[in-house]
């Protein structure tokens, strides 16, 4: 059954179309591993999900004990990190998958981090962690990182191979992304406006007087998606230039895509919101989880377009998934 929902953004209240998801639940996936353990992670039982958007192919982090694979939508896992991975999952923006698939970034706390180029065959360790979040250069070159770590000051830093080598920029630094291997983006914690640098950090411009609070923008097919709470700006400028997408939509998370651009998912306070027209309308696809949020800290969420399917993760709380 579809209907109207009036959600407040701010000062304007705005009507969206919604879809009765009564038939369908959350459902753990996470207890088979977790229940498996010799004890439990210090910040458990999980802490991170993505999806690989070229197979379906779900990852787990579990807390303490790495990162877990599955190939049949959860029902099994293996981990696959070589123990390259420690720690969790702190932010939604932790894990960096490739949209086009195969490829990811894990920024860890507590633990860790590392890079899979081949779809979680084989790991590459990062000289570098307890990084909050951060960006990759996936239509680049695959090898310039970005990271955020907000118990160094808001300090950013930046590797150029992958994370084998890193290298400080500045303190103060709120949100961060990377547009291309020497175009980076990010917020500050005490100025507002997004802030543009072409030379990899050394020095910044400001682009933009909005200040989103996504951890980071998404890249698809070289136009820039960056969150705002309440709507998504985008850029096809390398972020030179910033603009709505569409008509306010309850963002925080996202966007992640479907079979093309024209298809995305966001996930915001009201759940995972859904878009078929490019970000012209939304309707809900899903709620949140019993006890979740969209929190800059702790939340992280993935969406299998494939099969329909929606999975959230939090530090503390087990994985779960939301199959219409």
């Amino acid at each position: 059954m579809t209907r109207c929902k009036t959600i407040a953004l701010g000062w304007l209240a705005v009507c969206v179309a919604t879809i009765s998801l009564s038939a369908a639940e959350w459902v753990s996936i996470s207890d088979t591993v977790t229940n498996g353990l010799s004890k439990p992670g210090t910040y458990g039982p999980t802490a991170g999900v993505a999806v690989d958007r070229a197979n379906g192919n779900v990852v787990m982090v579990v807390s303490d004990y790495g990162m877990w694979r599955s190939g049949d939508h959860g029902k099994t896992f293996t981990r696959v990190d070589d123990k390259t991975i420690g720690g969790r999952c702190e932010t939604g923006w932790a894990l960096q998958m490739d949209p086009a698939g195969g490829r990811m970034f894990a920024f860890m706390i507590y633990g860790s981090s590392a890079m899979t180029t081949d779809g979680g065959k084989t790991w590459a360790k990062s000289k570098l962690s307890h990084l909050d979040f951060g960006g990759v250069d996936w239509e680049d070159t695959g090898k310039r990182l970005l990271a955020h770590r907000h118990e160094s000051g808001g300090m950013l830093a930046t590797s150029d191979d992958g994370g084998a080598t890193w290298r400080d920029l500045e303190k103060g630094f709120l949100n961060c992304g990377v547009l291309d291997r020497n175009t980076l983006v990010a917020t500050k914690a005490k100025e507002k406006g997004i802030w543009r640098s072409i030379d990899a950090g050394a020095t910044w411009t400001e682009v933009s007087t909005n200040t989103p609070p996504a951890g980071t923008p998404t890249m698809f097919k070289g136009v820039a998606y960056w969150p705002t709470g309440k709507s998504i700006l985008i850029s096809k400028d390398k972020g030179a230039t910033w603009t709505d997408l569409g008509p306010l939509v309850d963002a925080m998370f996202g966007p992640m895509f479907g079979r093309d651009a024209s298809h995305l998912v966001v996930v915001g306070k009201s759940g995972f919101q859904e878009s078929k027209d490019g970000g012209k309308t939304w309707q809900s696809a899903a709620p949140l989880p019993p006890g979740f949020t969209v929190n800059c800290v702790g939340p992280n969420y993935a969406w299998d377009h494939q099969a329909n399917i929606f999975y959230a993760s939090s530090m503390s709380k087990h994985t779960f998934k939301f199959q219409r």
